[in-house]
């Protein structure tokens, strides 16, 4: 699957999660509700410093919005 789908994918599953809407997560992040849009639906390429902005708003590491199936990192992988 292409990179910037799983992490829209990613990020909507736990932003759903949290209750959350794409207006919610905007505020929470400082990003723009339209430029969450874009990522989940994998028409945008954030970069690192947007995915850390995402993840620090859902509360999770940035390595979880790009891993695949919203599976967990295994420890030591890489």
């Amino acid at each position: 699957m292409d990179i910037r789908r799983q992490v829209g994918l990613n990020v909507q599953r736990i932003r759903r999660t949290r209750g959350w809407s794409q207006e919610e997560l905007a505020f929470e992040s400082g990003l723009h509700r339209t430029y969450i849009s874009g990522i989940e639906r994998g028409a945008r390429n954030p970069t690192i410093t947007v995915l850390k902005e995402l993840a620090d708003a859902l509360g999770v590491p940035p390595s979880t919005l790009l891993e695949p199936d919203g599976a967990p990192a295994a420890e030591g992988a890489g």
